[in-house]
Formats: structure tokens, sequence, C-alpha cells
């Protein structure tokens, strides 16, 4: 299941308040402060620590099976999108990965691959990572726009399945275009960094 998408972004006080403003919830804030990482999550607000310069490595926003984070970054980049998958369909997916010679990094709580479409692919097998794995909010359709063709088709070889999720744009740069969160009451919005919102 799709669930996860990370930007590295200028606009990161922007982005959150854009996502509370549309009724998620804030979980956690890491930032290097001093040379040292600490948080600053709930009930924690901005005007408590705005004052202490910090670099925020990520901040995460929640609504029903939806997960979004965002960084501090000189620039708009799109870093990664996310897969909630069970250890057995991790497995297999790394195999299909490794046939695909995309490089595979396993870590204790999650996976990432490495395509070749300059973005990567989070596979998490940890449900405490969305707020509701049965709620109807969830990521419906995402359009990715990249630099060159074959996406589509790549990720059904990478999860043996057909993956409808995702649909492929070719242009100039590689990130979000569109997100459709289905049931999810709201117009159609744009976040800070050029993501539109649809329902």
């Amino acid at each position: 299941m799709l669930f996860h998408y990370h930007f590295w972004t200028p606009y990161v006080e922007e982005t959150e308040k854009f996502y509370v403003k549309n009724g998620f919830r804030i979980s956690q804030r890491i930032g290097k402060s001093q040379g040292d990482f600490l948080n600053f999550d709930p009930p924690l607000k901005w005007d408590d620590f705005r004052e202490k310069n910090i670099l925020f490595r990520i901040i995460e926003a929640r609504k029903g099976t939806v997960n979004i984070t965002f960084g501090y970054g000189k620039r708009v980049i799109f870093d990664h999108i996310g897969f909630l998958v069970s250890d057995h369909e991790t497995d297999t997916i790394c195999e299909n990965a490794d046939k695909l010679n995309w490089k595979v990094d396993k870590g204790e709580r999650r996976t990432f691959i490495t395509t070749p479409y300059d973005f990567r692919i989070e596979l998490q097998t940890n449900k405490d990572i969305v707020d509701s794995i049965t709620d109807d909010i969830k990521i419906q359709e995402l359009r990715l726009e990249t630099k060159i063709q074959g996406l589509e088709n790549d990720l059904d070889l990478l999860f043996g399945k057909p993956v409808k999720t995702i649909k492929q744009v070719i242009g100039d740069t590689v990130t979000i275009r569109e997100i459709i969160i289905k049931d999810f009451s709201l117009k159609q919005l744009e976040d800070p960094n050029g993501v539109r919102i649809l329902t």
C-alpha cells in the first residue's frame, strides 16, 4: 500500500502549516540545534523554538493511512515514496530489485531501493508508521514526473504485480505533480513544494 512521500524543502514551516490546516497532525519534529539532533515534537509550537535556528531533519505529518515527511533543504527536492508491506513482500521485492540491478539498502526499521529515475522507494513493515491501517483516507493515486520513460512497467516488475497507484508523466524534473487522497474533504490545493492535492 502506497502511504508516504518525502521532500527536502526551504519551506519547512510553511509546509507544516499547510498540512495541519488541512487536517493532518504533526507526530514528530527532529532537528539539529547547536550540533545535536533533538526532538521538538508537539505540544511544542514553532514559537517555542523559532529563535533556536534549528535545521530540521524530519517533520512528520499524518492523517489516516497517509504519512508525509519533509526536512530542510536549500531547494525543493523530492526524495522518495513509501509502501507499507509485509516481511515476506519485502523479501520478494528486494529479490526483484536485484534482478533489475537496483541498489537495495536494508535497515532495521525500513528498506530503501534506489531507482534509475532519481528517487528512492521505501519499504516499511511497521504499521505504527500510520495512524490507522484501516482508515478510508488513503493515497489513491500519485502522479510522478520523471525525465525518462519506463517507471510504471518497472514498478510492476519490482512488486511482481500491477502498481495502479503510481502514474508517470515525462518532464524536465523529478517530482510529485499530483496526488489524489481518497475520502479527504478538501478542494484542489497545492502545497508549498508544488504538489497538487486532489480528492
